[in-house]
């Protein structure tokens, strides 16, 4: 049988109601809080009370077709699933969770996290970890792994990379006394072979893209292959090993269209976009990230990625016009997609352009030397901040206005350096 205190404590939290409220003519404040807390087991007869009082049914009854619908939907929380099936499992899970006590609930709430994130409700993520964390106490080692895990998702998604590395550590100390399958343990091992790589470690990033790896390919799981193969391509890219950065790239593509899996096709595509653009070949660039974008239902954040990318690259040939038409275009997808923190790297890039393009030369100072600039140094985004800052150097430069441009050259030249002893 589940242990009841931390269920009552959850949905007691959820209806909003305070210990007094549910406590009373039913048990004293402090017993319900010992009960809540893991400190005594209440009888029957006051938890048939206590779940009457909150709206649920008690019924001590075999859970195992719940564990298996749990299972399958836990499984289904990629961004390469299908969002409306994972919705309905979800409505029908949360349907039988709000009916009866079953030993799934904690679980159950904390792959909550992990959902929202899958469907950008970065807010809703943000509110169960708060809701969550007063049950903290209650979980148990494998509800400590994924309470890390699925934090580490969110703060990480957030670009905040140190955070996230912080909670993986917590993660990986859960594992050996978790229970845990091979495969989790792979899923947890590229998720921080990811967090490497956005901090720029790329050998950590390599050694533990191997060892997910080979688990993967034990289990022919081409989607994650695939996801591994972009890894290794990112990599291989900022080590300047271009031949082999290209093959694992379209190794992922390979993948990608085996598996039906947009989203690896998308991003193979765009990162060699990103590769040709290093290359200097603008034209074998464009075509990758046109290809990119060629699938307008794919992840807004994928696709603002790749048309910013498109914008540089347009601009950098003086196609204008084509520049232009991508950031109308990269403006609708924002729109849709809401404004959110972890989008405002495009929003910057569209005003940057937009008013490059326009004509509108003080606003585009204004953009990059009040708001722009000073984000990308608070964020540590080193390699956009030398881009933008080599930008507004050279326009202030050719403006006459040598003093400005060279501070500006000199935030490019001190970010470059930081760059690369990354």
């Amino acid at each position: 049988m589940v242990d009841i205190g931390p269920f009552i404590k959850l949905q007691r939290t959820k209806r909003q109601m305070t210990q007094g409220e549910l406590s009373e003519g039913i048990v004293s404040l402090s017993y319900l809080s010992k009960i809540e807390n893991k400190k005594t087991k209440a009888s029957p007869e006051i938890i048939q009370l206590l779940c009457k009082r909150l709206g649920i049914e008690f019924a001590e009854e075999t859970n195992s077709h719940i564990e298996e619908k749990c299972q399958q939907w836990y499984e289904m929380l990629f961004d390469h699933c299908d969002k409306q099936e994972m919705k309905a499992r979800y409505e029908e899970l949360q349907s039988l969770m709000d009916q009866s006590i079953n030993e799934n609930f904690i679980m159950f709430e904390i792959h909550k996290i992990r959902y929202y994130i899958v469907l950008r409700e970065l807010d809703k993520a943000l509110a169960k970890m708060n809701e969550l964390r007063e049950l903290v106490d209650s979980f148990n080692v494998k509800h400590e792994y994924y309470w890390h895990k699925f934090r580490r998702n969110y703060y990480s998604y957030l670009d905040e990379h140190a955070k996230a590395m912080e909670l993986f550590k917590l993660a990986q100390e859960k594992i050996p006394t978790a229970s845990l399958d091979e495969t989790e343990v792979a899923d947890l091992k590229y998720a921080l072979a990811v967090t490497h790589s956005q901090l720029w470690e790329q050998l950590e990033c390599l050694d533990y893209t191997k060892e997910a790896m080979e688990v993967f390919q034990r289990e022919y799981n081409f989607v994650r292959c695939g996801q591994c193969h972009l890894l290794f391509g990112i990599s291989y890219q900022r080590f300047k090993m271009y031949d082999k950065a290209i093959k694992n790239f379209q190794l992922a593509k390979h993948l990608g269209i085996l598996s039906d899996t947009e989203s690896v096709i998308h991003l193979a595509n765009q990162n060699l976009g990103y590769l040709f653009s290093a290359m200097g070949n603008s034209e074998a660039a464009i075509n990758n990230l046109l290809l990119a974008i060629e699938n307008k239902q794919i992840e807004a954040d994928y696709l603002l990625t790749a048309y910013s990318c498109l914008i540089e690259e347009y601009y950098n040939i003086g196609e204008y016009k084509k520049a232009e038409q991508c950031l109308a275009e990269a403006e609708s997808v924002l729109n849709r997609a809401g404004r959110y923190k972890s989008y405002q790297l495009y929003d910057y890039i569209i005003q940057v352009y937009t008013y490059l393009l326009s004509g509108e030369l003080d606003k585009f100072k204004t953009v990059l030397t009040d708001n722009f600039i000073p984000y990308l140094r608070q964020s540590g985004e080193h390699s956009d901040l030398v881009f933008y800052a080599k930008l507004l150097a050279n326009h202030l430069e050719q403006q006459g206005k040598y003093k400005e441009s060279v501070q500006y050259y000199k935030i490019a030249s001190l970010s470059y350096e930081e760059f690369v002893n990354m």
